[in-house]
């Protein structure tokens, strides 16, 4: 591995790193029960009346009431602010049902008709805030259900015009945003009942050239589809595929936009068995590489609606419906970090990670906001790997993932990722001396994770620990098995890494 000769392949939004809150977050609702409270089913049956912020078809059962998140709350932020710059995507399903108040008070004990929560102004100044205070940038998407649409039942600005002239008013700005969320699946979304392909085109040649004369700056981005390419088992019937959607609506996205996950958590397996996964095969080559493969999918969709526009993976992590049991654990590192790495290969400009903190996916502990291993690899992603993707050289194992940027802040700097899923030691030969950071825990399925052997935690005042590298020799290095570790060459002269 010589790091001055590792040629370019292109480059990333400065914001590629970035994350989700969800909608439902903000203003308070049901959202995916803790495991450990699964075992309590409330016997409500399998249907979602209005109110309820249950997607149709689902099991209540999977859901429990979560108070609104304080978005003012210190730990957060500085926990936020360490990801920076980043694009913080409020939406997910119950975005597509979400009634906006503008004016001030508490939210309604009721949503009005054809929504089914509240998004009150001062929950929404909370966003605003907390993205000038964390270096973020809003994305979002907006209200499609049956309260925004005509007698025709077409959608109309009605809460658009609200939304949009109120954040402007409170100081924000929305940088990208979806018309819906995942309409791949918009009956379950809280699209009107027999909502298809041909009214999705409908609606957005009414959204669209709304956005671009109220909001012009904002990105559109979509379809915003998920599940597809093989990723997860959609139903036969009722689904609005990428494909239709891209071919109805005459390349109006600036930018297509998809979401990923590989699996469906146990939460859902009674809805989809058959896309399940095990913790024993959270490392393998087929789990690591299904993000590839669902990429192609999805770039080959641009290529041939919107071709020379961008990829941006609007919502992701290992698993949908809260994600798995061990999402919080070190193990689910080893996806996080490869899929930021093949994902910057593959010319995708952003990627949204599900959640920043709530359910087992998230960054951080939903209750206490403490770091968890995904957070801390993410510090390191942020604090060594630029906006200029590399090609590293040819891995000497199937199992040693190597990605290559331009070291950030450091002119002729070069980063090398070095993911070693293995159960085996691996060697590299390396032709200059590095800082070595080193990712590594006691058990896989540990929340705790260590840096070059120190435990990674929170000093006081919530401070970032130093998270400083340890000098490396050139020669022939040895990497620990199921292990990751980034090297930093500030001075391998790399002519790509100049500008």
């Amino acid at each position: 591995m010589d790091p001055s000769k590792m040629q370019l392949i292109g480059t990333v939004d400065e914001r590629f790193q970035s994350y989700n809150i969800e909608m439902l977050e903000v203003t308070g609702g049901k959202f995916w029960k803790p495991y450990g409270s699964l075992e309590k089913p409330t016997g409500k049956p399998a249907t979602a009346a209005s109110g309820s912020s249950t997607p149709a078809g689902m099991d209540p059962n999977l859901y429990e009431y979560r108070a609104p998140l304080n978005l003012a709350n210190p730990r957060l932020r500085k926990m936020a602010l360490a990801l920076g710059p980043a694009y913080m995507r409020v939406s997910g399903t119950w975005a597509n049902t979400t009634y906006f108040q503008d004016k001030p008070g508490p939210a309604p004990n009721t949503p009005p008709a054809g929504f089914d929560g509240v998004l009150t102004r001062e929950q929404w100044k909370g966003v605003v805030d907390f993205a000038k205070a964390t270096d973020a940038k809003i994305v979002t998407s907006f209200a499609t259900s049956p309260g925004v649409r005509d007698s025709a039942g077409v959608w109309t600005p009605i809460e658009a015009d609200k939304f949009i002239a109120y954040t402007r008013s409170a100081g924000g700005e929305i940088a990208a945003t979806e018309y819906m969320n995942e309409p791949t699946l918009a009956s379950m979304g809280g699209a009107p009942k027999g909502y298809d392909v041909a009214a999705y085109a409908r609606d957005v040649k009414v959204f669209a050239p709304y956005l671009k004369k109220e909001s012009p700056q904002t990105i559109f981005l979509g379809p915003g589809g998920v599940g597809e390419g093989g990723a997860l088992p959609l139903p036969t019937t009722g689904t609005l595929p990428s494909k239709d959607i891209l071919a109805a609506t005459d390349s109006v996205f600036d930018a297509l936009s998809y979401h990923y996950y590989g699996a469906a958590s146990a939460r859902c397996g009674k809805v989809m068995p058959t896309a399940m996964t095990a913790q024993k095969a959270a490392l393998s080559r087929e789990w690591l590489t299904g993000t590839d493969r669902v990429e192609i999918f999805y770039a080959g969709l641009r290529d041939q609606y919107l071709p020379g526009k961008l990829l941006w993976v609007t919502e992701t992590a290992d698993a949908a419906c809260g994600g798995n049991k061990w999402a919080s654990t070190f193990t689910d590192s080893f996806r996080y970090l490869n899929q930021l790495g093949t994902l910057a290969q593959r010319g995708v400009q952003v990627v949204m990670h599900n959640t920043l903190d709530s359910s087992d996916y998230g960054l951080l502990d939903e209750n206490d906001y403490k770091p968890r291993p995904n957070f801390w690899a993410a510090v390191l992603w942020r604090k060594l790997m630029g906006t200029t993707v590399l090609r590293p050289g040819a891995s000497p194992s199937p199992d040693l993932y190597l990605y290559a940027h331009c070291l950030r802040g450091v002119p002729d700097g070069v980063a090398l990722l070095a993911i070693n899923a293995s159960s085996r030691p691996q060697t590299m030969n390396i032709s200059k001396a590095s800082e070595r950071y080193t990712l590594s825990a006691q058990q896989l399925d540990s929340g705790s994770v260590q840096l070059n052997g120190s435990v990674l935690e929170l000093q006081s005042d919530d401070a970032l620990p130093a998270m400083n590298g340890a000098k490396a020799p050139s020669g022939r290095m040895t990497l620990a098995p199921q292990s990751i570790t980034f090297l930093a060459f500030p001075e391998a002269g790399n002519e790509a890494c100049s500008k």
